[in-house]
């Protein structure tokens, strides 16, 4: 009886020596981390004019109708103004703040809001919506504390995290939980590798950190999975992911990403069975586009990618992530199942944002055609996205260039000459040509009638013109 009490004894020591070799405590309090970290967690509020063209009437007035007129009000654009919550973290004592696009996108103007009462306005150094990332720069001379990145891939399931936002305006709104799963895609973006968590995210978190129990961040808060609220699942980019877009957006503005040139699918089981490869793995290659790198390569439709640059393709939905952070220009070794047998291509990559195909799926809406603003005697287009690359303006630029000048325009010797950008218009940002034509009709109804433009001139100079109107 005593040597099976003793054997009991030494079984149970041993299971839980075994039980806390392989976990963690649970933590006391969250506090002394919370206290740390709070004051780089910062609030992110922005406003935008959004114009609606739509006629409230259900009808309209036949050619030549006296109630035209009357009535043509009601049809005219109206400007109203949206604003959106979103949180953010800061990474450098200068001010450089992190965020999701969504939160920023078509802002017209970003306050950011630090240690709960500072409101600080910020401008937008690069964004990108594939990864849902933006880098904004705090408009000050100020220092600032800021938090480090951590090593996402060391994150494993059933750690504990905890998250820092402003849900619902509710600033300075800490949660904790633990990550649920790796590796999740939703559909919600092009490149998606979400860290999962049922630390409680909310709307407003959009933007924020997520930390480990170090206090580095593992994660950007991007997306939840519910309607109304949190429901314990929340998504999250891994800090490893978004450290290479958010260098290039720092560096340059925007994003270098790697190019294949090929369309891709997944490896089925049948397909797998046909092709006598051991298992369904790789990429499947559906398409090759024309001139890219890999028909360059001689890389096939059909053909399997096995392995890029090194890094075993288990899934085809690894493969794009791994080319895009791949660096533009390297020349890579990319292994292919064909005809029954493994060979190796070696690749030279191209650039995503530049490629054909990547200029097809970006493709921008119909911009308005050249208009004419007849109260200041000039027509005008809207700024394109590829005005903005050529003449080497910041990304977020808005505004209408200038194509034409009357003689008799109010604006005709002034410093406003054909190709400026009329950015501003009574300090009111300029979208649209419907939103200038609005202010100056405004000023032309009111006692001053003198209206303030702000332009690039064709140097890019920023300056104000202030004209009286007739």
């Amino acid at each position: 009886m005593k040597k099976i009490k003793i054997s009991f004894l030494i079984i149970f020591l041993s299971f839980g020596f075994l039980s806390q070799s392989y976990s963690k405590p649970v933590p006391k309090s969250f506090a002394d981390l919370a206290e740390k970290l709070m004051p780089s967690v910062v609030n992110i509020s922005t406003s935008t004019t959004v114009i609606t063209k739509s006629n409230p009437l259900p009808f309209q007035f036949p050619p030549g109708s006296p109630f035209g007129d009357m009535f043509k009000e009601f049809g005219d654009p109206q400007e109203r103004q949206s604003s959106a919550l979103g949180s953010g973290f800061i990474i450098d004592e200068k001010g450089i703040v992190i965020t999701n696009n969504h939160v920023i996108q078509d802002a017209d103007d970003i306050i950011v809001r630090v240690n709960g009462d500072q409101e600080i306005k910020a401008k937008v150094l690069g964004a990108d919506p594939l990864m849902d990332i933006a880098v904004l720069q705090l408009e000050t001379d100020e220092k600032f504390i800021p938090v480090a990145f951590g090593d996402s891939d060391k994150a494993r399931i059933g750690d504990w995290v905890i998250a820092i936002g402003n849900p619902f305006g509710l600033g300075g709104t800490v949660t904790a939980g633990i990550i649920s799963a790796r590796n999740r895609s939703i559909g919600l973006s092009r490149y998606e590798d979400f860290i999962q968590t049922d630390a409680s995210i909310n709307s407003g978190n959009s933007g924020g950190p997520l930390f480990d129990m170090e206090g580095n961040v593992i994660g950007i808060n991007t997306a939840i999975l519910g309607r109304n609220g949190s429901i314990g699942i929340g998504f999250s980019i891994p800090s490893n992911s978004a450290q290479n877009v958010i260098n290039q957006l720092i560096e340059f503005g925007e994003t270098k990403r790697g190019w294949l040139g090929v369309r891709i699918q997944d490896v089925t089981k049948e397909i797998a069975e046909v092709e006598k490869l051991d298992k369904p793995r790789g990429a499947l290659v559906a398409s090759v586009a024309e001139n890219s790198p890999s028909e360059k390569a001689g890389i096939k439709a059909g053909d399997i990618i096995l392995e890029f640059n090194g890094e075993r393709i288990n899934q085809m939905k690894e493969l794009p992530a791994i080319v895009a952070r791949t660096e533009v220009g390297k020349n890579v070794t990319v292994k292919i199942w064909r005809n029954n047998s493994e060979m190796t291509k070696n690749v030279i990559l191209g650039r995503l944002e530049t490629s054909e195909d990547f200029k097809v799926a970006e493709k921008q809406k119909p911009t308005e055609k050249s208009n004419r603003i007849d109260s200041l005697k000039i027509t005008v287009r809207v700024l394109t996205k590829e005005d903005i690359k050529n003449r080497n303006l910041p990304n977020q630029t808005t505004g209408l260039i200038v194509t034409g000048i009357a003689n008799n325009s109010p604006l005709k010797n002034t410093t406003l000459t054909i190709n400026s950008i009329i950015l501003e218009a009574q300090k009111k940002k300029i979208r649209t040509i419907e939103s200038l034509n609005k202010i100056v009709n405004q000023v032309l109804e009111s006692n001053q009638k003198t209206i303030l433009l702000s332009i690039y001139n064709n140097q890019n100079q920023k300056r104000y013109i202030g004209v009286k109107l007739d």
